[in-house]
């Protein structure tokens, strides 16, 4: 499917419409909400999502491919320009459904969803670097991340503990490299990398309530 933006928003978030039923989807949930498609035990697969600088994510992946400036169009690209005042401010363009208030609405978390569990982390665990271990549902995680750029990948574990190693992590079996795909550890061993995502603690908490970590 290809999906463009509707304009519209529910609960504060965006919602979608692909382009072959024109049917409106959640963005958060990844569930049509207005359309054909409701009703279709339809869900779009939550993906790994990272946010990063440019200057750290091209020396990682010299390769990459991104869009051109030169659109055709007078529009100010320039980073931070569009929403700016909206991400400055501590309110919601709308209302809101969401019931904790004791942290701010608009508060950074970052939010891991796997078959059996939802789980948080505030973006502020991550301050100066953090390898946290935890457990989501039935599945060992651990996060490596930057509260600075707001940088954090989540990778199933295999119960192992792990700990920063510089660039990589290390365990009881040895050093794992970090990837976009997975941890690479000895013997050609691979952890899988989890989705994840960074969102306002308002649609977070709106959508899967206190699932927050402590």
């Amino acid at each position: 499917m290809t999906f463009a933006s509707s304009g519209l928003l529910y609960r504060s978030n965006k919602l979608m419409f692909d382009r072959i039923s024109e049917s409106l989807w959640n963005q958060f949930t990844g569930r049509p909400v207005v359309g054909q498609l409701v009703g279709m035990n339809v869900e779009l697969k939550p993906l790994p999502l990272v946010l990063d600088t440019w200057s750290r994510w091209r020396a990682a992946h010299p390769g990459t491919t991104v869009l051109s400036l030169e659109t055709g169009f007078k529009r100010d690209y320039a980073p931070g320009t569009s929403y700016k005042a909206y991400f400055a401010s501590p309110d919601l363009a709308f209302p809101a459904a969401f019931k904790n208030h004791a942290r701010a609405a608009k508060s950074r978390v970052f939010g891991v969803r796997v078959p059996g569990g939802v789980m948080a982390w505030p973006i502020e665990r991550f301050t100066g670097g953090a390898v946290i271990n935890d457990r989501v549902g039935l599945i060992d995680v651990v996060l490596v991340g930057d509260g600075a750029t707001e940088t954090v990948r989540a990778y199933e574990s295999g119960g192992r503990r792990f700990v920063g190693d510089g660039e990589a992590l290390r365990a009881d079996d040895g050093v794992w490299a970090i990837a976009e795909d997975g941890l690479h550890g000895p013997g050609g061993r691979t952890l899988a990398r989890l989705p994840g995502h960074v969102a306002y603690w308002f649609a977070w908490n709106g959508y899967f309530g206190d699932t927050i970590a402590p």
